[in-house]
């Protein structure tokens, strides 16, 4: 089923994101992950493509099995390790395998080696794979600018351009304040863009995980977050419980003031998603 159609019937979504083995050793346990995803019934699952494109074999076999449980999945595709012979083999597998949905991406650029430079932004990547069969195309957002943007305000110019180019979704690179997210849904609509924002949550599980994340993404991190990384980070046990209380949080106030469209990067643990979709069980059911 098309992303975009989801979205449109349901009030409320919750998806969730895992990625793919880097051995073809691990793919059984990576299978295993989705079917334990999978039985939580997220609308859909998204399944990342591993830096300059090295697991994408294994990014499409996964998500065939994602759909193979009843889920809607959403492959990934960046520019940096796409040409136009790649590409066209990349949809071709995810076209025999059922899968309609794709995340246009730009990627990492990659240690040691050239990108290739086909694609140079993610809206020419997203306009050739819609030029390349009937796909679902989404997108990627930063709520607090993308890093190499000169403002806010010119990022989002470029998802405009996105948009333009045959994107019906964006979701969200992680944020931990929602007043960060309602001002660039402010900023967002006022550009006339009218496709549906997906909230990017991640759950913070242990300290070395909000340091690694904040400072690759250039995330703002609250003082309550710091707080609470601070007091519990050398206690796993009581991190997890206090992490996945924060994402809850989140959640329920993002749904609370409209935006109804989560996205969990759940890092290959369903268990976490699992206490998440728990907690908000009643929530997600209106």
């Amino acid at each position: 089923m098309k992303i975009s159609d989801i979205l449109k019937q349901k009030e409320i979504t919750i998806s969730c994101e895992i990625f793919p083995p880097k051995l073809g050793t691990e793919l059984e346990q990576s299978r295993r992950i989705v079917s334990e995803m999978a039985a939580l019934k997220p609308d859909f699952i998204s399944v990342t493509y591993g830096a300059a494109g090295s697991t994408a074999g294994f990014t499409a076999e996964l998500a065939e099995a994602v759909e193979s449980c009843g889920i809607a999945s959403l492959a990934h595709v960046t520019c940096v390790s796409s040409d136009r012979e790649s590409l066209t083999d990349y949809l071709a597998s995810l076209k025999e395998n059922g899968i309609e949905n794709v995340l246009a991406l730009r990627g990492d650029m990659p240690q040691g080696r050239e990108p290739k430079r086909v694609y140079p932004h993610a809206s020419d990547l997203a306009a050739e794979i819609k030029s390349m069969g009937d796909f679902c195309v989404g997108g990627a957002c930063y709520p607090e600018g993308h890093p190499e943007a000169t403002s806010v305000s010119a990022d989002i110019d470029a998802l405009k351009i996105k948009a333009e180019s045959g994107c019906e979704f964006f979701t969200t690179q992680m944020f931990f304040d929602n007043d960060i997210m309602y001002s660039f849904m402010t900023k967002f609509q006022r550009k006339g863009i009218n496709i549906p924002v997906i909230a990017g949550i991640m759950p913070i599980t242990n300290a070395r995980q909000l340091q690694r994340s904040a400072s690759l993404s250039g995330t703002t991190v609250p003082r309550r977050l710091r707080e609470i990384v601070e007091r519990f980070g050398d206690k796993p046990s009581a991190m997890r419980q206090a992490g996945i209380a924060f994402a809850t949080e989140q959640i329920i106030d993002l749904i609370a003031n409209g935006v109804n469209n989560i996205h969990i990067y759940a890092m290959n643990k369903p268990d976490v998603a699992a206490e998440i979709l728990d907690n908000i069980s009643e929530i997600r059911g209106i």
